[in-house]
């Protein structure tokens, strides 16, 4: 049996193909023992102004509207226990298991920056949980993405402390029993210590990293079922050339157009047709690099802010031990999270969309020159034609979906968290978004798959080939109606997939791994 492989946290510089191994499980994480030193710096620095009985937010106050109290020292566990159980009002399905490995990894993450002021064995901890995959049970639903996720992150704390409930081996048991399981007793949390581990966007950050990576899989999907789609209509790779993107100058423009050439290269198809007589494909295919290329370019750019977002000490306060300063800020508030959540929702729906006008491409005879709704027989047979209806169905959905989160502002907190985010339901929505356009996508390459077998006289190139062999690998061809439900779910799983060629993984942000 092979060990299992190790990822070394090294805190303000975890890449994004890192938060993607983590995101996927499999991995033992350790912290970089650089951090060691400056968690105990910031630890010396809470403990001296607790020791000098200093009044400072956060270490031995009230919270929120409550800031103005202050706490006796005998009672400080006390006041950081109350505020893990107190926050602990979320509701809903649990996050995925996915998205807790990176809340808990990324928590780890920021307070190893050495500005929180908790102990080093917090974070072993967070990194023990991970590592025996004993997942806290977080409720989806609850967090309004500003002062940190309070909701969602106050359950991940209160298994810390030997409350709530965690995942082991398929059982849902108590958090006593869950720290038990990792090898150590609950947590008395000292002072800073529960309002650090509420304190942050961690919750944000990884729904909206899962769904950045959803999206990265389901784009290069989409450029491979969009490749079959040319090739079985037989159209035409003219718009692809290389002088023309370079003439408009948009970076995602242009790797996406490159993209195509490589998939297309050496097809033996669009050589046999240069006198057929189809002067303009349709937008969704002849568009392909300025829709899929801005949808790239949207994605770059929500990679670099959740890249930065995955190291960044965003609890509150934090501590600055140059000068022995514990300062109040902001660095809870979620702003950019929603606005990078916002960005790939709309790229989702959009991958989504023109993939979706593509299908109905191949089931028009009038358009595509192929058989209504591909397959022999029609009349008798529908072929394909439902599945483009839900195909329509999910595009209409995600494009309800796509409206952005990071505008719906509530006050909460009498008022004193008077502007929120609302980067938490915007990166959870992605998930679903995701899923909805890998459906299309696989239906979409599915049907192009038909498509092509309706002339196999020549063959595509070597790489759209292999993706040919991998679909039909997953769903026969379709001679005949049958139920098709389960070759969607074929399909989904396809679009859905890491491993794309080298010419679309070197296009994506957290691609480490090609064909």
């Amino acid at each position: 049996m092979s060990a299992t492989p190790t990822l070394v946290l090294r805190p303000g510089r975890v890449s994004l193909t890192e938060l993607r191994r983590i995101q996927a499980g499999g991995l033992r994480l350790e912290l970089d023992t650089a951090a060691l030193q400056g968690m105990a710096d910031s630890l010396a620095t809470v403990q001296q102004i607790v020791e000098q009985d200093a009044v400072v937010y956060g270490i031995n106050t009230g919270f929120g509207k409550l800031a103005s109290t202050k706490i006796p020292h005998d009672r400080l566990a006390e006041l950081q226990r109350n505020l893990v159980l107190s926050h602990s009002v979320g509701t809903g399905e649990p996050l995925p298991d996915g998205v807790v490995r990176l809340v808990l990894a990324t928590k780890a993450v920021s307070l190893a920056r050495g500005h929180s002021g908790v102990r080093p064995q917090l974070v072993q901890a967070l990194l023990a949980l991970a590592n025996a995959d004993v997942l806290p049970v977080i409720p989806a639903k609850g967090s309004v993405g500003a002062s940190g996720d309070l909701a969602p992150l106050a359950h991940l704390a209160c298994v810390l402390i030997g409350e709530g409930q965690a995942l082991v081996q398929g059982r849902v048991v108590g958090g006593r029993e869950a720290m038990a399981a990792i090898g150590m007793d609950p947590f008395v949390l000292g002072p800073k210590e529960g309002l650090a581990l509420l304190n942050g966007t961690q919750v944000s950050t990884a729904l909206a990293l899962a769904g950045l990576f959803g999206a990265e899989s389901v784009f290069g999907a989409a450029l491979v079922s969009g490749c079959l789609t040319l090739e079985a209509i037989k159209g035409s790779v003219k718009p692809f050339d290389a002088r023309i993107h370079e003439a408009r100058g948009q970076s995602g423009q242009i790797a996406v157009a490159a993209a195509v050439r490589a998939l297309l290269h050496g097809s033996e198809i669009d050589p046999s047709h240069p006198h057929c007589g189809r002067v303009q494909d349709p937008y969704s295919i002849r568009c392909i690099p300025q829709v899929m290329g801005a949808c790239l370019d949207n994605l770059r750019h929500a990679a670099r802010v959740l890249a930065i977002e995955a190291n960044a000490a965003s609890d509150n306060p934090l501590v600055f031990t140059d000068t022995g300063e514990v300062i109040s800020g902001g660095n809870f508030h979620a702003e950019p999270v929603a606005f990078a959540a916002d960005i790939i929702a709309l790229a989702l729906a959009e991958i989504g969309a023109i993939s979706e006008r593509r299908l109905a491409l191949l089931l028009d005879p009038g358009l595509s020159g192929l058989p209504a709704f591909l397959v022999e027989d029609s009349g008798v047979n529908s072929g394909f034609m439902i599945a483009q209806v839900t195909a329509a169905a999910l595009a209409a959905e995600n494009q309800c979906l796509a409206n952005p989160s990071s505008v719906t502002s509530l006050p909460t907190s009498a008022n004193q968290e008077d502007h929120v985010s609302m980067a938490t339901y915007g990166a959870r929505r992605l998930l679903e978004m995701a899923r909805n356009t890998a459906v299309m996508v696989g239906i979409e390459a599915m049907a192009a798959a038909q498509g092509m077998e309706f002339d196999r006289s020549l063959k595509s190139s070597p790489l759209i080939e292999q993706q040919f062999a991998a679909i039909r690998t997953r769903v026969a061809f379709l001679e005949r109606d049958r139920l098709l439900a389960p070759d969607i779910e074929a399909m989904r799983l396809w679009a859905a997939e890491t491993c794309w060629p080298d010419a679309i993984a070197a296009c994506l942000p957290s691609h480490a791994h090609s064909l």
